[in-house]
């Protein structure tokens, strides 16, 4: 199993940026796909942006342009570094990661649904006014 625990949220101006960082304890990073998730109250977690241990990365069509996830393995650490904030983004953000095959961890990080990742942090709470 991998733990996970997200740190860097807090409050910003709209067109400011934000990194948030998921440390990961555990299995091998390489084993899982790891991925940033966000929910406002009221709504379903959405899914923002995954990567693979082989590098594939992808990333919700409202954040493509202005959010990267990066992964350092040295550090064990997941980033998502967000640009160009915009109130919209307010929400919780949350750290997941999906373990199995690789070609079945593609298919997750292609699709970014949540009931795909059975690892979850506790949430991180950023806030664009």
């Amino acid at each position: 199993h991998v733990q996970l625990v997200e740190s860097g949220g807090g409050p910003v101006q709209a067109g400011e940026s934000l990194r948030l960082a998921c440390t990961i304890t555990g299995q091998s990073r390489n084993k899982y796909c790891l991925g940033w998730f966000r929910q406002i109250p009221g709504k379903e977690r959405e899914g923002v942006a995954v990567i693979v241990g082989d590098g594939t990365t992808n990333y919700a069509d409202s954040v493509k342009g202005r959010f990267a996830i990066a992964l350092d393995n040295a550090k064990n650490t997941l980033y998502l570094a967000m640009n160009s904030l915009k109130p919209e983004d307010t929400a919780m953000y949350y750290c997941a990661a999906a373990s199995g095959p690789l070609y079945h961890l593609r298919v997750v990080a292609h699709y970014l649904r949540e009931p795909d990742f059975g690892f979850w942090g506790q949430g991180t709470q950023v806030t664009v006014s």
